[in-house]
Formats: C-alpha cells, sequence, structure tokens
C-alpha cells in the first residue's frame, strides 16, 4: 500500500493530473493473485498486471507484462472509457482500435464484418 502511494505520489502524479483516480490493490501473501492466474511462487510475488473489471463483477479486460515492459497509464484511462461508453450504449456501439472520447464508433452487426477497415480510412482520413 505504501508503495503504491509513493509511485502515484512521485511519479503517476506527474504523468497524470491527480494521480490514479482509483484504488490500486496490495496483496502480500498473493491471495488476490493466485485467484487471478499471476501470483509467481517461484518468486513470492505477482506479476504486473492491470484488471479492467465492469460494475458488475465481470473482467473486461486486461493486461500481464513482465517488468522490464512499462504500462500505459493512458491507454489505461482510454479503455476503461471505451468499456464504459459500450456498456453505456448497452451494446449498440463499439470503438474501434485507438478509438478515444468524441471520435466516431461503430454499430456492431454483421454488416460490419469484414467492413470494420472502410470505417477506419473514413475516420482516419479526418485526424
Amino acid at each position: 500500500m505504501f508503495v503504491h502511494k509513493m509511485w502515484n505520489d512521485h511519479e503517476l502524479s506527474k504523468m497524470v493530473d491527480g494521480g490514479v483516480p482509483f484504488a490500486m490493490l496490495s496483496d502480500s501473501g498473493g491471495r488476490v493473485g493466485k485467484a487471478y492466474g499471476v501470483y509467481d511462487e517461484d518468486a513470492g510475488v505477482e506479476t504486473r498486471g492491470r484488471f479492467i473489471i465492469d460494475p458488475d463483477g465481470i473482467i473486461q479486460g486486461y493486461e500481464v507484462l513482465t517488468p522490464p515492459v512499462g504500462r500505459n497509464v493512458n491507454e489505461s484511462f482510454r479503455q476503461v472509457q471505451a468499456f464504459q461508453l459500450v456498456r453505456d450504449s448497452k451494446g449498440t456501439q463499439a470503438t474501434p482500435s485507438g478509438w478515444k472520447p468524441g471520435k466516431m464508433t461503430l454499430k456492431p452487426g454483421p454488416e460490419l464484418v469484414g467492413n470494420v477497415w472502410k470505417e477506419w480510412k473514413t475516420e482516419m482520413a479526418f485526424e
């Protein structure tokens, strides 16, 4: 818990105004890490992971990286915003790769299959 506070106060808050607006988990003993499949028994620690869990307790996205590769907090925020938009739309909208708030969304359906590139090409032309 204290390492996360120091990391947030001295690093993350310099990358994201106000720091990370959600709690980070500290898991001494590895109980949660074992449940999520990221606990390294030999080292006695978790592999670094980020899990996006919706209000119903369903994992919508996750990323697990070894320590030499850093994570992108802005990408985490973007993904949370995308999952929120899709949830709020009750599945009537989808977000293409790289979607950001205010950008075009997609309408899921059979006609979209094999045609995402056309929508992507149209959107990219306006950037």
